[in-house]
């Protein structure tokens, strides 16, 4: 039976209604952030074929474009993590997307491959710094009790920037004919606004009561990784953000091409149709992380993630064998509603299982080295479409990854309803187990 829900504390008794302006602006603010992440990583998985013919690269080397990007991610969470421990998350959060945003838009400019692969490493950097310390600032501000349902929000900024990459391919690219090098040029401007609200978001309250704790106790971050359960958590969510984004590029990055490829088992479908069923399947991601982040309130966030997993396991039939648009459309609406669906609850999880102490690096960190490990899955994917059909390449990624998201989950931590900036949340008392709400 899952555990029960705890009751806010007297000073969040007044959030059942709207979040205040700050609480807003951080959550806004996260939101885009990682929507622009999304965003700017899928216009490449959109057109790395066009930007593969036009630099005359095959698509195999194409395709890492998208692994050094990943590759880079964990060196920006531990930069711009570190950095927010030190001096709090705001400021290191303006820098960051300050940097993503001009290094995007020169990726519009590249003269040639070389160039574009050294822009793509940069935006790496970048974007390692954004989930991480959005996510902590967002959910330090969040009320307790309202957590599941914005960390499915949150998380969906990710369905969403894919499907504002669709809808942005769809226009100027189908309708305008214009170029790759566009979009990326497009992405300057939701940057901007993201620079925007960010410059309005306090500092957070939680690392502010943090910094007195570690001033007070002589707490370095040296002394919190010599807790061996904190390093023993590290691993832990290490591979199981392996395992998360494995699932999720396993289900996303070589599916357009899937749908358009007219050889190797591809679908062979018209262009506009496979960004059709995008745009429907990024639907599902959405009202996936929503509803499911939402139910980790109250049935715990390990049951969900299982649940979502588990689900996810018959309908890898539809989703990668299908042959008519009607029935990829469908395998891939609820392929994403599930694997989203576990997603959802992440941002929420993964704060919650960190130290208040080293909030900004501890998150950000395990997320980016789990997606650095998961790198690698769409040139494995373009691999194995070539000598086995994209069916088969779909189908023996998805599968084993599906079971092991299950499995890390049911037998991981769970911490839902710790409140932040108390004694519970402080790495001081770390102990590596259950909390009595998972």
């Amino acid at each position: 039976m899952p555990g029960p829900t705890p009751s806010p504390t007297a000073g969040e008794s007044v959030q059942r209604g709207p979040l205040s302006h700050d609480q807003r602006n951080a959550f806004v603010a996260a939101f885009l952030g990682w929507t622009m992440d999304a965003f700017d990583y899928f216009i490449v998985v959109l057109v790395y074929a066009d930007i593969a013919k036009e630099f005359g690269v095959p698509l195999t080397q194409m395709a890492f474009i998208t692994t050094v990007t990943l590759l880079m991610r964990p060196v920006g969470a531990l930069i711009f993590g570190t950095w927010a421990d030190r001096i709090g998350r705001r400021i290191p959060l303006i820098v960051d997307v300050c940097f993503y945003s001009l290094v995007g838009f020169l990726c519009a400019f590249a003269p040639n491959f070389t160039v574009l692969l050294i822009l793509r490493l940069l935006y790496g950097i970048g974007m390692g710094g954004e989930w991480g310390l959005g996510a902590a600032l967002a959910m330090e501000k969040i009320p307790t009790h309202r957590r599941g349902f914005f960390s499915g929000l949150l998380q969906e900024g990710y369905s969403f920037g894919y499907l504002l990459a669709a809808v942005v391919y769809l226009i100027l690219h189908e309708a305008f004919g214009l170029g790759w090098r566009w979009l990326f040029a497009f992405s300057i401007l939701p940057a901007l606004i993201t620079l925007i609200i960010r410059s309005r978001v306090k500092e957070s309250e939680v690392w502010e009561t943090a910094k007195e704790r570690k001033i007070s106790t002589q707490t370095s971050a040296a002394k919190v990784f010599a807790n061996p359960a904190i390093v023993r958590r590290f691993i832990f969510l290490i591979l199981l953000m392996t395992a998360f984004n494995w699932m999720s590029h396993g289900t996303q990055d070589v599916y357009p091409t899937f749908l358009k490829e007219t050889s190797d088992g591809g679908a062979g479908l018209a262009a506009s149709t496979a960004l059709i069923i995008a745009i429907i399947y990024n639907i599902g991601a959405i009202i996936g992380g929503l509803v499911f982040g939402s139910l980790s309130e109250r049935f715990g966030r390990r049951r969900i993630i299982v649940f979502c997993a588990v689900l996810g396991l018959p309908i890898v039939p539809i989703f990668a064998f299908s042959h008519t648009a009607g029935m990829l459309a469908l395998g891939s609406f609820l392929m994403q509603l599930m694997v989203q669906g576990a997603w959802g609850v992440i941002p929420a999880h993964l704060t919650e299982l960190s130290p208040d102490e080293i909030r900004g690096f501890y998150p950000g960190v395990t997320y980016q080295l789990g997606n650095c490990l998961a790198a690698f899955n769409l040139p494995i994917q373009q691999a194995l479409a070539a000598s086995h059909g994209y069916p088969f390449a779909l189908a023996v990624t998805i599968v084993p990854v599906l079971i092991a998201v299950a499995l890390l989950t049911a037998f991981g931590p769970e911490a839902r309803g710790v409140k932040f900036g108390s004694a519970e949340s402080s790495a001081l008392a770390a102990a590596g187990t259950r909390s009595s709400t998972g």
